[in-house]
Parts: C-alpha cells; sequence; structure tokens
C-alpha cells in the first residue's frame, strides 16, 4: 500500500537540491522551532509564577518539532520572599538559581541568549518578571529592563522573530516595543477578580495600546510580533490559567510558521 513520505528525508532532499516547495518549506521550519524562555526565579511573589513557567513548558513541548532552552539573569533577586506569609527572608536568592527548580537544572545565563539560534522568545510572568527583569513593581511605568533583556527583544524583533509574553511579563514589552499592542487582562473590575488592573494603565502611561481581555482571550498584535495572554491577572483557577499560557503560546507559534 502507500505510503506517506518520511517528513525528515523530504526535508533533507529539499536542502540538497535546493528545492522550493512551499510544503517542504514549512516542514523544514517546524523542523527546526527552537524557542528560548526567559525565567525570573521560582515562586509567584519573587519569581517567575510556578504555574505559568510550567505551562510554558508543556505547551511549548507538547508540539513534537519544538524545543525550548530556558534562561535566566544571573543576579540576585530583588528579594526573597515567605510565600506563607508574604514577608522578606533575611537571605537573598539567585535570579538564575533560583529559575534552574523549573527548568529542572536546564537554565543558561540570560547574557549567553543569542536570539540567531531560536525562531521565538516567550517570557511568562510572575512578580519575578516586575522586580528581576523589570523594576515595574517598584517604578511603575519609569521602570528600568535589565539590559541584557532589552538587548535580546530588540535582536528578536530586528530579526521579525516573535515575542509571547503573559501575566505582568507585557509591561515590559510596554517598555521596550514601541507603539506596542497589548494585554494584562482587564483594565478595571472588581479587586478580588482583577487584582492587579491597574498595570493596564502603567502599560499605556508607556506608550502601549492596552487591550481589555478575559482569562479565555489573547492580544495579537500583528505589526510587533507580540502575543499577551492574562494568565494570573486575573483570580482564577490553574486549569484556567494552563489554557491562557496555551492560547498565547500557539498564536506565537502561528507566527513562526507564517
Amino acid at each position: 500500500g502507500f505510503r506517506s513520505p518520511n517528513v525528515n528525508l523530504l526535508y533533507s532532499f529539499a536542502i540538497m537540491l535546493q528545492i522550493r516547495s512551499p510544503s517542504l518549506q514549512l516542514h523544514a521550519r517546524a523542523l527546526s522551532t527552537k524557542v528560548a524562555v526567559v525565567l525570573s526565579g521560582c515562586g509567584v511573589y519573587d519569581g517567575t509564577e510556578v504555574t505559568e513557567g510550567v505551562s510554558t513548558l508543556i505547551h511549548l513541548s507538547s508540539h513534537a518539532d519544538t524545543t525550548v532552552q530556558c534562561y535566566a539573569p544571573d543576579k540576585m533577586q530583588m528579594h526573597a520572599i515567605n510565600h506563607t506569609n508574604g514577608e522578606e527572608h533575611d537571605t537573598n536568592r539567585n535570579v538564575l538559581v533560583e529559575s534552574a527548580r523549573i527548568a529542572r537544572g536546564a537554565v543558561s545565563p540570560l547574557a549567553a541568549l543569542d536570539s540567531s539560534n531560536y525562531s521565538a522568545l516567550v517570557i511568562p510572568g510572575g512578580f519575578g518578571a516586575a522586580k528581576n527583569l523589570s523594576s515595574f513593581a517598584v517604578d511603575g511605568a519609569d521602570m528600568t529592563v535589565d539590559p541584557d533583556l532589552v538587548t535580546i527583544i530588540d535582536s528578536f524583533r530586528s530579526e521579525s522573530k516573535p515575542i509571547g509574553m503573559c501575566c505582568i511579563a507585557p509591561t515590559i514589552a510596554a517598555k521596550t516595543i514601541p507603539n506596542a499592542k497589548l494585554t494584562v487582562g482587564q483594565s478595571s473590575g472588581p479587586e478580588e477578580i482583577w487584582p492587579h488592573s491597574s498595570a493596564a494603565g502603567g502599560c499605556e502611561a508607556m506608550g502601549a495600546s492596552h487591550v481589555d481581555t478575559d482569562i479565555d482571550g489573547v492580544c495579537v498584535d500583528i505589526d510587533n510580533k507580540l502575543v499577551t495572554s492574562a494568565a494570573y491577572m486575573k483570580n482564577a483557577t490553574p486549569s484556567e490559567v494552563h489554557h491562557s499560557v496555551g492560547k498565547m503560546v500557539t498564536e506565537v507559534l502561528k507566527m513562526v510558521s507564517n
């Protein structure tokens, strides 16, 4: 009976013969999708939100032809928080070392991230994005962004590669991407449901256009190749957050294929 051709074999022939078949080019892109994920520690109050970080890795790795490498700044956190009571620990922690908890040890220093080796960049949320990757938690719209991350975002943009962010991380896009269109969820609403809605105003103060979305929504900025979703900006369930992250990842990978 008829057997479907082996995709890897077709890809190899396409490279050797310099075939320009659109379908083979699509396979070539799929076989070479590498995504860099930037973490900011481990734990919602001082690092990467764990559900968002793990969901990012799960959704990316669910695509058989996608590989992931995690990165994090090799520096001390703004502070370390006791997650049972919100109080500061007496001893601070290193962002890279803490991020290794989520990445199962497979994390590299942010300064080593070379955009030319990747098809896309994804940054999950958690207060680490607003404390360790930037200073939004302290300075609001006057925030600064980690210099290495600024360079990396600029490099991905200059190479027309998509960037995905969720939760509070899109504030970084508001600061680094001119005229970005993005979401951090709702710009207003009951505090028990949308406890961080004021972040939308902060994004707009930095020049971004904020789009209100619910937990099941996603904002796609085609011009800037930026994809954002609310995740834990809403007081949602872990399942809802997992799907929110998944929608962001799906749209990022669509941009890689287009």
